[in-house]
């Protein structure tokens, strides 16, 4: 059986990970606790879930921000006032995470460490220009979440460190939010297309700002800046609906695979977006 640490402070986990560098880091382990058991590992656990300086969604008032804390549970993300009022895109993504059981125990810093094209909260994240904070023993550091998440399964996360925050910058300026997440059923389903958005009109209902993100059609979240970019000053008509949800359907790069093909993703992507769009489109 393989060792099983749990300190309760951040002094204590990085302490730890010194002595056991071939350690694992766990809070939920909703995703890590299933592949040890396939593989067998004896490989020692270093749990960060009664770090009480990892959990809670608060407001940073100096930066603008929201922090939310790296093993804060999705369920809390689906309840927390702070984010239905500020990144109600993020909160639609949680209430969509898997089954009650799952979302009380799986963790932001979890669905973000695991760094899967198809994780739920990585979308909204991503179109909410979210930044990841990291510490080690050397102090601390933040890294906007693309450049953190860097491929499947891939982060920047070096060796001794933990994440701590996700930080998210101001959003309410945006009047439209949207998440929707598309699965091969209604509940515990891995997202076969997810599409997160941010869209905010001028005085003259031209698009004066968008943020766009799409998961599970690419190695890792699609931005798609250029036809971001693309839709600003231009007013939104059945016209530029149609040539939006063209572009997007080029922007994405999806494979085929056990739950969809290749061009049944590209199509989603640009019927999702489309769909928000006329949304706004009818206010």
């Amino acid at each position: 059986m393989s060792a099983w640490f749990s300190p309760d402070s951040i002094d204590d986990a990085l302490a730890l990970i010194e002595r056991h560098p071939d350690a694992r880091l766990i809070a939920g382990g909703t995703d890590l606790l299933v592949r040890r058991r396939s593989e067998m590992s004896d490989i020692p656990l270093i749990s960060l879930e009664r770090v009480a300086a990892l959990q809670g969604i608060e407001e940073v008032r100096e930066d603008g921000m929201l922090a939310i804390g790296a093993a804060t549970r999705i369920a809390e993300l689906a309840v927390s006032p702070l984010l239905a009022a500020n990144a109600p895109l993020l909160q639609r993504a949680a209430l969509s995470f898997g089954a009650p059981a799952i979302r009380n125990m799986a963790s932001v810093g979890g669905n973000l460490c695991t760094a899967s094209p198809a994780g739920d909260c990585l979308p909204p994240l991503h179109a909410l220009g979210a930044q990841v904070e990291l510490i080690a023993r050397a102090g601390r550091r933040r890294l906007p979440i693309s450049d953190f998440i860097v491929g499947p399964g891939r982060t920047s996360l070096a060796p001794g460190e933990i994440v701590t925050r996700v930080l998210l910058p101001s959003r309410d300026r945006f009047a439209w939010q949207a998440y929707e997440k598309i699965g091969r059923r209604q509940s515990l389903a891995i997202s076969v297309v997810s599409f997160a958005a941010l869209l905010r009109l001028d005085d003259e209902q031209r698009i004066a700002e968008a943020h766009l993100a799409w998961g599970s059609v690419g190695p890792t979240v699609v931005t798609a800046p250029e036809l971001a970019n693309w839709l600003l000053g231009k007013p939104l008509d059945q016209s530029l609906i149609d040539v939006a949800a063209e572009r997007a359907r080029a922007a994405v790069c999806p494979i085929d695979d056990l739950r969809a093909g290749a061009d049944y993703r590209r199509a989603l992507a640009g019927n999702l977006l489309r769909r928000f769009l006329r949304r706004v489109q009818h206010g």
